[in-house]
């Protein structure tokens, strides 16, 4: 079974290339449908968000002609209660951005539901502007008997919000596809402050509290029983034994063979009954259980221990929507097991096939821009390395492919071109500004005594001349950058070349040689493993905190080539 990246509409893919109830898991984290963009992978220096990938997402979920086709497209092939949800969602709420995005929603959910295996679960993550109408769809869908958990994550400790309640959650709907589904009991680990309170007795076993014996009501069987002189119906109650305790020790045939009696017995002869310092007499306080500290408490539907990822966290990638490793690892661990089929239909910046490849799982990845799918090859190859094995489909293979991309979205094609070199994206290419002529940086380091240096690369899609190197040479002088890219589709002119050239080379004093300041290369020599000449680079895509530590052991101005090569990698 592939690990697969796909590039595209997740609506599409899903439909042609997706088996019918082939996937064990899915999470999805779609846009919320605010107003806010969700496409953000980078920062600028500043700290600020980078314009270039707001622009990803716009649009996508507003009332158009797209929408409308939808709609009629699931009038004609929806189940008639979809329809009829979808339709009076529209007919209370409008033709809108919300009917729009639920509209769309609705669609993929069908497609979900069919890939996602009979014991198959699916986690949708919103937050509560969509939750309340999402479930609706969800139980439209899976049926409200599917549903299993309302989760709450607590996503930051405190927000200050005008004339209201913070909002400082999100929610997490929990649906499977039947009855029987795969899930695996796990631990978190208790409060210290519960515990302080509520454990507050400890012998050679451990920590324990003290719990009732009994419960509420009488019973006609031994239950209700007296038991050394102690009757639990005076008190309008019977006994409660804790299962597991005596399976523990006699198994699961002989405690249906045991009367309660001989099973309060077992637990008094294992020390798991407290007896008032008064004695055993029968006018004494009745005993109680011994409830021993367990290894963890069972996970539960309001999660407070996975903080969310602050701005020095080393898992920070600077996606606006990226949600803790430690979240994705525990759903993937309670809903499917090694070797299952993980799918995230709006992937990202990829938190959820890094957790899935961790576990052991099988993934498939989908997001619609260049630039999620070149963030996550990267984050897979820094996190592990050559062991992860995966294709991309849906990018340039040839320059054939390359000037289609090209043809239909020429944002799309330099993000992509960019990502051949992992080089980020800088700058909004809808507008004119300061940084005009920057379409992607990279950075290396000379020494360790001065700051990083500045490569400026530019992506040219359509027809090169020599005047394209001519602006790139001003913009390289104007940014105080030490070289500059200049990666074309079509071929370069031999008055390029000469003009590149012309500019001189960098003599590198930490590596020791020379460069041409101004360089160029094609889509076609880049697909075919070609490379611009220059120092290993500071890549724009972040480092996994292993890779950071080697370069740092290593040294970095005394590695060998073969370690320069890893470093460039």
């Amino acid at each position: 079974m592939d690990n697969i990246l796909y590039f595209g509409d997740n609506l599409k893919i899903l439909r042609d290339h997706i088996d019918d109830e082939s996937v064990d898991l899915i999470y999805l984290d779609p846009p919320f449908n605010s107003n806010r963009d969700y496409n953000v992978i980078f920062k600028e220096t500043t700290g600020e968000e980078s314009e270039a990938q707001l622009q990803a997402f716009s649009d996508s979920w507003h009332w158009t002609a797209a929408t409308q086709r939808a709609l009629e497209e699931m009038t004609e092939t929806a189940s008639p209660k979809l329809v009829d949800l979808i339709n009076g969602f529209i007919s209370v709420l409008g033709q809108n951005d919300v009917t729009a995005y639920l509209l769309m929603m609705a669609i993929r959910l069908v497609e979900l539901h069919r890939v996602l295996k009979p014991t198959g679960s699916l986690y949708l993550h919103c937050d509560p502007t969509a939750s309340h109408y999402l479930k609706i769809v969800l139980d439209t869908i899976f049926g409200p008997t599917n549903f299993r958990n309302e989760i709450i994550w607590k996503r930051q400790s405190a927000h200050s919000s005008a004339k209201r309640w913070g909002d400082v959650h999100d929610t997490v709907l929990f649906y499977t596809k039947s009855n029987i589904y795969v899930w695996n009991s796990l631990l978190q680990s208790y409060d210290e402050a519960y515990l302080g309170v509520k454990y507050r007795y400890e012998d050679e076993r451990g920590k324990y509290r003290l719990s009732d014996l009994t419960g509420a009501g009488t019973t006609a069987g031994d239950s209700s029983k007296l038991w050394r002189g102690y009757d639990p119906t005076k008190l309008g109650r019977h006994w409660a034994i804790p299962r597991g305790v005596i399976e523990s020790h006699v198994g699961v045939e002989k405690w249906e063979m045991m009367t309660t009696q001989e099973k309060l017995d077992l637990m008094d002869v294992h020390g798991y009954i407290y007896w008032t310092p008064r004695g055993k007499k029968s006018d004494a306080g009745f005993p109680q259980y011994k409830r021993y500290l367990s290894k963890g408490m069972p996970i539960q539907d309001t999660i407070t221990d996975i903080p969310p990822i602050n701005s020095q966290a080393a898992e920070r990638l600077g996606y606006p929507t990226q949600k803790p490793l430690a979240l994705l690892e525990r759903i993937i661990q309670a809903s499917s097991n090694e070797g299952d089929l993980v799918l995230d239909p709006f992937c990202g910046c990829g938190t959820t096939i890094i957790a899935a490849q961790k576990l052991k799982r099988h993934w498939i990845g989908i997001d619609i821009t260049h630039l999620a799918i070149s963030l996550m090859k990267y984050r897979l190859h820094d996190t592990f390395g050559t062991e992860v094995k995966y294709r991309v489909e849906g990018e340039p293979a040839d320059t054939a492919s390359a000037y289609a991309l090209a043809e239909k979205d020429r944002y799309q094609f330099q993000w992509w071109a960019l990502s051949l070199i992992k080089a980020r994206p800088v700058g909004d290419e809808k507008k004119k500004g300061a940084d005009a002529g920057i379409d992607g940086t990279l950075y290396f380091i000379d020494d360790a005594k001065t700051p990083p240096k500045k490569i400026i690369v530019q992506v040219k899609s359509g027809k090169v001349q020599v005047k394209d190197i001519r602006e790139l040479i001003q913009v390289v002088h104007r940014a105080k950058a030490t070289m500059g890219f200049f990666i074309t589709l079509d071929e370069p002119t031999e008055p390029m070349a000469k003009e590149a050239l012309a500019e001189g080379f960098y003599k590198s004093s930490g590596w020791g040689k020379q460069y041409q300041k101004i360089q160029i290369c094609t889509i076609a020599q880049l697909l075919a493993g070609e490379e611009f000449d220059m120092p290993p680079t500071n890549v724009s895509f972040k480092r996994a905190e292993k890779a950071r530590q080697q370069a740092n052991e290593e040294g970095l101005f005394k590695a060998s080539k073969k370690q320069i090569d890893l470093e460039e990698e």
